[in-house]
């Protein structure tokens, strides 16, 4: 009888430190507003709560599937692969320089009205957490230890861009209602 290894991703602290330090090293971030910064946050949590079992390079497409209820991240475009082997196409996704996340919806993804309901359901609770909490840094993923490997490094690289970004922004330690109002001031300044 074998016993379970008990490290059975092969990562250990090392290697999970390491890779933390080197999708952080260079990171140059934009200031940005709460409106942006909760965009960004649940494209990225959306993209990152799928399974990914490579590590993602920054300005490479890859796409979205959705099998059986649970997403996954492929190097495989839909037009190399079976819907039956993967599931349903849920669009292309990319890894930014600011390591946020993009995500453009499929059109068999955006004509699925159950999914587009289970994807709205989704931001409304995001929403509503984000609205709630005492601070809108609080809700940021610096450790999720649900994630696999590599959405847990990305989640934590995510928390650390957009707190830089919500720094510069100057919307740190703010809850949602009060970078809010920061926002608004400069928004009936525009022509």
């Amino acid at each position: 009888m074998t016993a379970k290894s008990p490290n059975p991703q092969g990562k250990g602290l090392v290697p999970v430190l390491e890779s933390l330090m080197q999708t952080r090293k260079n990171l140059v971030v934009p200031a940005k507003d709460i409106l942006q910064v909760a965009n960004e946050l649940f494209t990225s949590l959306f993209v990152l709560n799928s399974r990914i079992k490579f590590k993602p390079a920054v300005g490479r497409t890859y796409w979205l599937y959705r099998k059986d209820g649970l997403y996954g991240l492929s190097l495989i475009a839909p037009e190399e692969w079976s819907p039956s082997k993967y599931g349903q196409f849920i669009g292309a996704c990319q890894l930014q320089a600011d390591l946020t996340w993009t995500l453009e919806l499929s059109e068999q993804c955006r004509g699925d009205r159950q999914l587009m309901a289970e994807i709205t359901q989704q931001r409304e609770r995001f929403d509503q957490k984000l609205k709630t909490a005492e601070c809108i840094d609080d809700i940021l993923p610096v450790y999720i230890a649900a994630l696999p490997f590599y959405s847990r490094v990305l989640a934590s690289a995510l928390a650390h861009s957009l707190g830089q970004s919500m720094q510069k922004g100057g919307i740190n330690g703010l809850s949602f209602n009060q970078a809010r109002r920061k926002m608004l001031p400069a928004q009936t300044q525009s022509p």
